[in-house]
């Protein structure tokens, strides 16, 4: 199997000479921003982080995705936060794609790198710094969590890519896989983080129309996505972003391997306003 890559060239300010078409797009049913657009003046400084700046890619908005948010964050050595989560409602994902980070969880210290993913429920409190001499990047997830009568609250999980085998779906030769970092089976958990593999030729064969969000990081890769009336083409550091019953498909034509990291909200009753 190839070795696992994930994209993390972000920031700086493309030349006054550059063109300014592009694939970026914003629907009612779906948001492509590419990695072209990803630079430093669109980033954002938080409160209680040091040597930090965020990428935020995704936010709850009234009509469109409405459950979760996802920054693209990067720490300068030295840098992180001892008081990185403002909202006791939020749970946490994150996956780190460049250097390594340290989370203190509960009093232990549990060392992060690339590939590594962690899962920290809502009201916990946590830290996170750069304790290397190196920049680290990763993705931060943030959904308000759904508590439900009679449900534990979800434990916290600190796991690598490398511990998990990828779940191919079923009459596909292993074209199109799924590495999940949370047991699908757990009801506990209200929504998944994981990365979809798909080899060369691979293909989700529908359009498939469902009630979960969805966004959608390209880690490796190119291949073409089509969303409601539109094929896109998409590689490594594109986003895209997904409203719920956006229908989508994928052709992934290759050269070589398409890598996403795939969010979508799971296991709870719609909430009826």
């Amino acid at each position: 199997m190839s070795k696992n890559t994930y994209y993390t060239s972000l920031g700086g300010l493309p030349p006054q000479t550059q063109l300014l078409s592009g694939k970026a797009v914003f629907t009612t049913a779906y948001a492509v921003i590419p990695k072209g657009v990803m630079s430093d003046i669109v980033t954002s400084l938080l409160p209680h982080w040091r040597e930090t700046k965020a990428w935020i890619i995704a936010r709850p908005m009234t009509g469109f995705s409405e459950t979760f948010s996802q920054y693209i964050m990067q720490v300068e050595p030295g840098g992180g936060s001892d008081n990185p989560e403002p909202d006791v409602r939020a749970q946490a994902a994150i996956f780190v794609v460049e250097g390594s980070i340290t989370i203190t969880f509960e009093g232990e210290e549990h060392a992060l790198r690339a590939g590594s993913f962690a899962y920290l429920p809502a009201g916990a409190h946590w830290r996170l710094h750069n304790t290397s001499d190196a920049v680290s990047k990763f993705h931060w997830v943030r959904k308000a969590f759904q508590p439900v009568e009679g449900l534990d609250a979800p434990p916290a999980i600190f796991t690598h890519e490398d511990e998990h085998e990828i779940a191919m779906m079923p009459d596909t030769n292993g074209a199109w896989g799924t590495t999940r970092f949370i047991d699908p089976s757990d009801i506990r958990y209200d929504f998944h983080l994981n990365i979809v593999t798909f080899e060369p030729g691979g293909i989700i064969p529908f359009m498939e129309t469902h009630i979960m969000e969805h966004g959608l990081y390209v880690l490796e890769g190119k291949a073409v996505y089509r969303l409601n009336d539109d094929w896109v083409e998409v590689e490594a550091g594109d986003f895209m972003w997904l409203r719920a019953f956006c229908p989508q498909a994928c052709y992934a034509g290759g050269p070589g391997r398409f890598r996403y990291l795939l969010y979508k909200d799971v296991n709870r009753h719609p909430r009826l306003w």
